[in-house]
Parts: C-alpha cells; structure tokens; sequence
C-alpha cells in the first residue's frame, strides 16, 4: 500500500543502521537493491528479518574469525530472500490481513500540499533540463507539463469535502512518467555514457555478486543504471518516495 511506501525504505535503513552500530549513509547500490526488493513484492517484515539474520550470523562467525565489517546492504541480500521465501511458505493457505490491521486512521505525510510541492518543484527540474537531446527534452517537458497538471488535481480535490487523495493511483501515474522518462533518455543517451553506466554498476555490484541471484542482479543493476542517469542530467526522481521531508 502507499500509505506504507515512506515506511518501506526508512524502517530498511533504520534497521541496517541500528544493526551495523553507525549512522553509514545508504549508497546508491543500497536504495537500487531496496527498490528491486519493493517492486518484487517483499514485505518488509522479510526485509527486516532477512538484515538480522545476515547480522547474526555476521556476529557469530566474526567470534571466531577477523571479518571485514559489513558496509553494504547486498551483505543481507541472500538472507532477505531467504525470510520472504519462509513468510510466502508459512502464508500458504492463509488468508493475511496485515493491510487492514496496519491501516492508520489518516494518510500521514501525504498531505495534499507536500504532495503538490513535490510535484511542480519536479516538473521545474525538468523544465530546467540541460545536455539532453531534443527528443529527450521534448519528454522532458512533456512529463513537466503533466506533473503540473496533477498537481492541480490534488489541490482541487481539496474543495471537495473529505475526499483524500488517490495516493496508489497517483503514484501508478509517476511511476509510467518516470519509465517513459527513462525511455527517451536511454535512448537519446550516447553510447559511451550508457556503457560507463552499466560498467560502473558492475564494478558496485561485484563484491556481491555471489549473494544475489541473476534475477536480482539485473534488477539492481537496472536500478542503480537508471539512477545515475538521472543524476547524470540533474533530473529528480518523479516516486512519492522523493518528497522532500521538510
């Protein structure tokens, strides 16, 4: 559910964090691989489980042995997977109402004019895009000119008394804009760009190659691919996730 997507990634981080004993910042890598776990469908009680697995047995064998201090999210990877597959074997033939438990009683941090600012300060990045083709800057406005539109539904959808915003419609809405987004900046991209991309990714991603599988594997690496392109050319992130906090 939307309600919980802010919840998704902090409580990861937050649990990593606790777990290691230091307040280490996520890398790019790190939120690629949270991101391929969401859009795979992990609840994030596996998520949660799978990092303290990985660091209980971290501790167990660092008794035992001098071990290089985790320092990457990839680290739990395996074991994450691992607690997703044990939570889908134990639901099996159950009905999980877990949705409708953890509903709060309001859409909180989802206000409409958060949710509005994020917009149009988005649609402004993009108006602003520099060093992209034409084809790239056509979409470039494209997608500006439709977040500015939404933006204008959410805060007109406050005239009308008690209707909330339609968060997981909305956020279907960004995530088809930040594709297509994608898309043309791919491939207006030069090819040397694209390949130092992807060499760039492969060269993050080889510490922990042997604790992913090739599924996960190509979808962090598309992840992170797809967030250096966008910071490549100064874009934002169009995902609800993005809003900014203050």
């Amino acid at each position: 559910m939307v309600r919980n997507y802010f919840n998704y990634f902090t409580e990861i981080e937050e649990r990593f964090q606790r777990r290691r004993g230091s307040g280490l910042l996520l890398s790019t890598l790190d939120w690629a691989l949270i991101e391929s776990w969401r859009e795979a469908g992990i609840p994030l009680e596996a998520a949660l489980r799978g990092i303290d697995a990985a660091f209980d047995q971290y501790d167990a064998r660092r008794k035992r042995a001098r071990m290089q201090r985790i320092n990457g999210l990839a680290w739990c990877a395996q074991t994450v997977l691992q607690a997703a597959m044990e939570m889908n074997e134990a639901a099996v033939g159950s009905a999980s109402r877990a949705d409708e438990a953890e509903a709060p009683a309001a859409e909180s941090g989802f206000e409409r004019e958060r949710v509005a600012a994020h917009l149009t300060t988005a649609a402004a990045a993009l108006d602003d895009a520099k060093e992209v083709s034409v084809v790239a800057a056509e979409t470039c406005r494209a997608t500006a000119e439709r977040l500015r539109a939404l933006a204008a539904e959410v805060m007109a959808a406050r005239a009308e008394q008690g209707k909330k915003i339609d968060l997981e419609s909305l956020e279907r809405s960004l995530t088809v804009l930040e594709e297509k987004l994608f898309a043309a900046l791919t491939a207006a991209a030069p090819e040397e760009l694209l390949v130092g991309l992807k060499e760039h990714a492969a060269r993050e991603l080889a510490p922990f190659r042997s604790r992913m599988g090739a599924v996960q594997l190509r979808q962090v690496e598309r992840q992170f691919t797809q967030k250096q392109l966008l910071a490549h050319y100064n874009l934002p992130r169009l995902s609800l996730f993005y809003m900014s906090q203050q």
